[in-house]
């Protein structure tokens, strides 16, 4: 189980003090490459939806609190101290997203997480030694859904599109595994995976999330936006390659978002900043072709961190098209809640703020290990193949964590 003692130094004003640290030291997803396995936490913040107020808002003070002010996006930015504060990582389930936008909230989630976790770390120049490892076993994995009930979720939403409520709806699918011992090196093989642009691992009192996402949800850097959605999958051969490149379906499936995520950045971006640098590039992860594009803008004066989680959480590639009419079907056909999945997990650091999009990703509780995968429906999904993009997005992940 994930265990360990915590070196927290925490204001009154946020008293969810974590316990510890775990055995094996890990690195944050998109920390500094000059800083991994230097890292040491120094405080903590984690909230969940029974804590009430405003999380978007409270991030950004807890944040400004430990010396990351992020209040105005265009500022200077204070230097990174090698001594000092070094940046945080930052988590924001599915379920904060859609909670900040107003969406409708389904089943509740499988796996005990906060839904928003920010971690402070500073330098050492003197890590705690790893402990040896305490072994690893996983059991059989439960499904949370029959490919039967999968591909009748299909059927509901090309029924939804046919009744012009929605263009696209992303479902998403779970299955749990109990396990025994130390989770995180098994978590830690899984950032490794081959295209994990976003590779690493987050702890806290009782969980830990294992990320292998090539997906960027936002990246804030030097006064730019960037977010770089996914869409299309095929298997990694050339055939694979030419049949994405080539598909109706999967192109417009992909413009679809792509404009959607060009309006969430339009709410937040100087007027007439918008632009998509990069169309549909394909690109591999693991055995997978998968369509990237790239869609940049300028940081419109006085944007704050809040309102930035506010625009872009939760991501459109992973709820659908319009986005709050996608998120009712979701909360309506799924049968648990996304969890540890299709949030947002990253690095903020003093003048950069770089957010992976949590796709390729399990997590862990005090009992079970839990995985997610989907994919987006429309009108011409097919749902047996749709059950099948689910599988093979899943599969290194799973074999990760053998």
């Amino acid at each position: 189980m994930v265990r360990g003692k915590s070196t927290e130094r925490m204001s009154n004003n946020y008293p969810d003090v974590v316990e510890a640290l775990p055995r094996m030291v890990v690195d944050p997803p998109a920390a500094p490459a000059g800083c991994r396995g230097r890292l040491v936490e120094r405080a903590r913040w984690e909230w969940r939806p029974a804590d009430g107020g405003d999380p978007a808002a409270r991030t950004e003070d807890f944040l400004a609190a430990h010396g990351l002010p992020l209040h105005d996006l265009t500022r200077p930015a204070p230097a990174h101290h090698p001594d000092g504060v070094c940046g945080a990582a930052l988590y924001v389930s599915a379920t904060a997203g859609t909670l900040l936008v107003g969406g409708a909230v389904g089943a509740p989630s499988p796996a005990d997480l906060p839904d928003i976790a920010v971690v402070v770390y500073e330098h050492t120049d003197t890590p705690p030694p790893p402990a040896a490892p305490a072994g690893w076993w996983r059991g059989p994995w439960t499904e949370s859904w029959t490919p039967h009930h999968h591909a009748a979720a299909v059927e509901a939403v090309r029924r939804g599109i046919g009744r012009g409520e929605v263009y696209q709806v992303n479902l998403v699918g779970h299955a749990a595994a109990p396990y025994a011992g130390d989770p995180l090196p098994a978590l830690a093989r899984l950032g490794r995976l081959p295209g994990a642009r976003y590779g690493g691992v987050l702890t806290g009192p009782g969980w830990a999330i294992g990320c292998a996402s090539p997906e960027t949800l936002i990246e804030v850097h030097d006064g730019t936006l960037t977010t770089r959605p996914i869409k299309g999958t095929r298997p990694a051969t050339a055939a694979g390659r030419t049949d994405l490149l080539t598909s109706a379906k999967e192109r417009a499936e992909h413009i679809m978002i792509v404009d959607l995520e060009r309006n969430d950045l339009a709410r937040i971006a100087r007027t007439g900043s918008v632009r998509v640098d990069d169309l549909f590039a394909v690109r591999r992860w693991c055995d997978l072709w998968q369509a990237e594009s790239t869609v940049r803008a300028e940081v419109a004066d006085g944007l704050g961190l809040a309102d930035l989680l506010r625009a872009v959480c939760p991501g459109g590639s992973v709820t659908g098209a319009p986005k709050l009419a996608a998120l009712h079907h979701i909360a309506a056909l799924e049968p648990v809640g996304r969890g540890a999945s299709m949030g947002g997990l990253g690095w903020v650091g003093p003048g950069h703020l770089d957010l992976g999009l949590t796709i390729r990703t399990a997590a862990v509780d005090g009992e079970s290990v839990h995985v997610w995968a989907g994919g987006g429906i429309t009108w011409d999904s097919d749902p047996d193949a749709e059950v099948a993009e689910a599988a093979a997005k899943t599969a290194p992940v799973r074999a990760a964590l053998e």
